[in-house]
């Protein structure tokens, strides 16, 4: 089955490791940065994809260090995408310092007394999860046989290991409709998550604030050094990872119900990657959250049978959805509101942009190659269509459901 045909969680768990593990562990992580930066090494200005990444610097790998030959696969893969990603940014030569290892199920097996066996240079190592007395979020996942175990990451930081546990399920097929359909648009931002066309607002302030207060208690307790230091930090990061999925998921399971209670079929984001770039304060955190709420969503629509699509964002910050006037001097980023220059209607940025992405689904025509997806854009107080423009839910035979 294809990477793209799974829906995917990371469960994040700390690990308690005796001394021999520690040791074992840490020599494993020393010899995977080796590893990753001798693919680099040996790929970089030659090649990037997996497959030849993987072709190229196998033999070195296996030749010049202790790892095991997936551990050795799976060093070439991670080489290959930091060349992607450096190609992609600033043309640098990727540098391998963070002390993290990559697992897959190969070198890894996660037993149902919540242990974990993992594979070393030298003997695996079998750990208990730290979880709390209820099994804390990760229990989802761990106890739900529909979600299996994935590709995961350690780290090390602080005396403590932490591991970014990763799980997938299968993804149900959802059939993008094939006649007229209704779309919910989603814009995502910094000071608000998620907004939707129907003028559905889900702010991203505490969980900016939870972030900076996070990093600051980071700053200070890192250069402390101290053990106890090590377990405050390890407990204010599990608190702030506890909050941030669970807003994430209140914010998911909201736009879901809202596009349930307008009848929308569809629910359109802007497409990502595209989406970060125009967004100048956003920065890997925000990345994360847009990735994880769309996952979310698409996991939670797809039970309900609405389907999730992305479509090009460009300039729909800007675009008039009055009169279809489209410039940057529309929206005023200090204030967060739209107004158009030349009819002069005004908006919140955010909500206005929201309406341009479910437009944007309806204008670009099929969905399918089996007729028409999205004929009309939910907005709060009626639909929105190129033919029909404007029709009020009181003149609709089926208004939405009331909250």
């Amino acid at each position: 089955m294809a990477d793209t045909e799974y829906f995917r969680r990371t469960a994040v768990t700390g690990l308690s490791v005796g001394p021999a593990e520690a040791e074992r562990l840490r020599g494993l992580i020393e010899e995977w940065k080796r590893g990753c930066q001798l693919a680099v090494n040996e790929a970089w200005g030659v090649c990037h994809t997996r497959s030849e990444v993987q072709q190229l610097a196998y033999d070195t790998l296996r030749e010049e260090t202790t790892l095991g030959s997936q551990h050795v696969v799976l060093a070439t893969h991670r080489a290959a995408e930091a060349i992607k990603r450096a190609q992609d940014r600033d043309g640098s030569k990727p540098e391998f310092t963070s002390p993290s290892v990559t697992f897959d199920t190969r070198t890894m097996t996660v037993f149902d007394d919540r242990t974990v066996s993992l594979t070393t240079t030298d003997e695996r190592v079998r750990c208990d999860l730290s979880l709390s007395a209820d099994g804390g979020y990760q229990a989802q996942f761990l106890d739900d046989e529909q979600w299996e175990p994935a590709k995961s990451t350690l780290h090390y930081r602080d005396g403590e290991f932490v591991l970014h546990l990763g799980f997938r399920t299968p993804r149900p097929e959802v059939e993008p409709p094939t006649e007229g359909a209704t779309v919910l648009g989603v814009d995502l931002g910094v000071e608000n998550l998620a907004v939707t066309s129907t003028a559905r607002f889900f702010s991203a302030g505490e969980l900016n604030h939870r972030r900076e207060q996070f990093e600051q208690v980071r700053a200070s307790l890192s250069a402390t050094g101290t053990r106890s230091a090590s377990r405050t930090l390890k407990q204010a990061g599990y608190s702030v990872d506890q909050f941030v999925r669970g807003r994430l998921h209140e914010v998911a399971n909201g736009i879901v119900d809202e596009a349930e209670q307008y009848d929308c079929q569809l629910v359109a984001f802007g497409e990502l990657s595209e989406v970060v770039d125009i967004l100048p304060e956003a920065d890997p955190f925000h990345e994360w959250l847009f990735s994880q709420l769309l996952s979310l969503v698409e996991y939670r629509a797809a039970a309900r049978d609405i389907s999730v699509v992305q479509v090009n964002p460009e300039y729909t910050s800007q675009r008039c959805m009055e009169c279809g006037f489209t410039h940057p001097e529309n929206r005023n980023l200090d204030e967060g509101q739209f107004e158009c220059l030349k009819c002069e209607a005004s908006a919140n940025d955010d909500y206005n942009a929201a309406k341009n992405i479910a437009f944007r689904c309806v204008r670009r025509g099929p969905l399918s190659s089996r007729g028409l997806g999205a004929s009309a854009c939910a907005l709060r107080s009626g639909l929105i269509s190129p033919n029909d423009g404007f029709t009020p839910y009181a003149e609709l035979t089926d208004a939405p459901r009331s909250d």
